[in-house]
């Protein structure tokens, strides 16, 4: 026996057809006036539909608008909805749907950039010289060149490498003639894009591939010179830049020199990050040269190859400096010779606050000259001179040296073997250093 309920009938209204009166019944119980949509809602719901082919959106009322942005899918062409939406949440919407980890702060707040900056950042990282068509770039220019501000292209992906197509027997006469031949460029070319991007500030790029695993080949790796022309002449014709870094590239002092050639006199450029590359003296004397042609506020070139001769041609340079505010030359072989140089110009610069020469193989001879400088030395904050074999005597003439001095807050001095009472001594000239400081500042607010 079925166990379905019956339906139950209920009388709704009686009409006179002129033979009696006959009843109406209503089959939905659910049923109401109220679940019709109005007119209003149907019209939005298809401009919503046909947003793709028909766009309104700007001719709407203000409560309408809210109703079609908060209902449009976030997969529209970006030729319909970048220039046209600028609602926030809409582009909220379109970040937390296609990338896991959205965090707006480090984009200013707008959701919208993080789209642009992002995606372009994919486009650029998966772009293959000569197979990837470079129109997939120029059509997205004109639809984020408002909204990018920053690139970190983590990785830059080399032309497809063709297989030998020759017998095995003519392989030593074909090699030579294949030799010759290549693609057009070695990694994606920057001169086609930066200057396109009117409001761009911050440029990383690192010239490799992420999670190659077991297809890893040393020229995945590789910053060619054609690349580093080209790339030197993009910056240059990106006036707006501030801070461009390159890291894990094998930027030697041949490529260092390009690059820095066409950075020489640069309206705009305040932060350079060589970090983690190849680059020695003479690459050294050419960011030397810069340091005076430019208005650079932060230099670092830490894990590189800078030996005394470099160091000096830095010192040289920062002596004379008046914008430079950190200088970072952890990793490096800079030695007494160089500690003594750098110190040196500590006396005649008024503008570094931060000085980091953390594993540099300096010793006692280096700590007596920044001792010295401490002494004259009244704008460095921070002074991190870890990892150096300064000893019990240079730990004594460093704290000799920060007795006379109020400027400085941090000095790191771990694993130097300067003996635990030149460690206590120090921290206590710290902390008063940092108590006068904050006392200074509070008289100020």
């Amino acid at each position: 026996m079925s166990s379905r309920r019956p339906r139950r009938m209920v009388p709704v209204n009686r009409v006179a057809d002129g033979r009696g009166m006959r009843t109406l019944f209503a089959e939905d119980l659910d049923w109401s006036l109220a679940l019709v949509p109005s007119l209003t809602t149907l019209s939005l719901q298809h401009i919503i539909k046909h947003f793709k082919e028909n766009p309104i959106l700007d001719e709407l009322k203000p409560n309408y608008k809210a109703y079609v942005l908060q209902r449009l899918p976030s997969s529209l062409p970006l030729t319909v909805s970048a220039n046209l939406i600028s609602d926030e949440s809409y582009w909220k919407r379109c970040c937390e749907g296609r990338w896991r980890l959205c965090d707006v702060s480090t984009y200013g707040n707008s959701w919208k950039r993080m789209f642009f900056e992002r995606h372009l950042e994919n486009i650029i990282e998966l772009f293959i010289p000569d197979a990837t068509d470079t129109k997939t770039v120029l059509d997205l220019v004109p639809l984020c060149g408002n909204y990018v501000k920053r690139l970190n292209v983590s990785q830059l992906l080399p032309p497809i490498k063709e297989p030998p197509s020759f017998d095995e027997d003519d392989r030593s006469d074909c090699a030579s003639d294949m030799g010759s031949e290549g693609p057009s460029i070695d990694h994606f070319d920057f001169r086609i894009l930066l200057d396109k991007l009117p409001n761009l500030e911050e440029l990383s790029v690192a010239y490799g591939v992420k999670g190659c695993g077991m297809n890893f080949e040393w020229n995945l790796f590789e910053f060619t010179f054609r690349d580093c022309e080209s790339l030197a002449k993009a910056l240059n014709s990106c006036k707006t830049l501030q801070v461009f870094r390159i890291h894990r590239s094998k930027v030697d002092d041949e490529k260092c020199c390009m690059l820095v050639s066409q950075l020489l006199d640069h309206p705009s450029l305040q932060e350079l990050d060589f970090s983690h590359n190849h680059i020695s003296d003479r690459g050294a004397c050419a960011i030397g040269k810069l340091l005076n042609r430019s208005q650079l506020k932060r230099l670092v070139v830490c894990n590189n190859q800078i030996r005394a001769s470099g160091a000096q041609a830095l010192a040289h340079a920062l002596a004379k400096n008046a914008t430079l505010m950190s200088l970072n030359l952890r990793l490096n072989r800079i030695g007494d010779e160089g500690g003594q140089a750098l110190a040196q110009a500590l006396i005649m610069n008024k503008t570094l606050e931060n000085l980091h020469l953390g594993g540099n193989n300096m010793s006692e001879p280096s700590a007596v000259a920044l001792s010295q400088a401490l002494v004259e030395n009244w704008t460095l904050k921070s002074l991190n001179l870890s990892n150096n074999r300064l000893g019990v005597d240079g730990g004594k003439l460093l704290e000799e040296g920060l007795s006379h001095n109020s400027s400085v807050l941090e000095c790191d001095i771990r694993l130097t073997d300067v003996g635990q009472d030149s460690e206590y001594c120090i921290a206590q000239a710290l902390r008063a250093n940092q108590v006068q400081a904050a006392r200074k500042n509070q008289s100020q607010l």
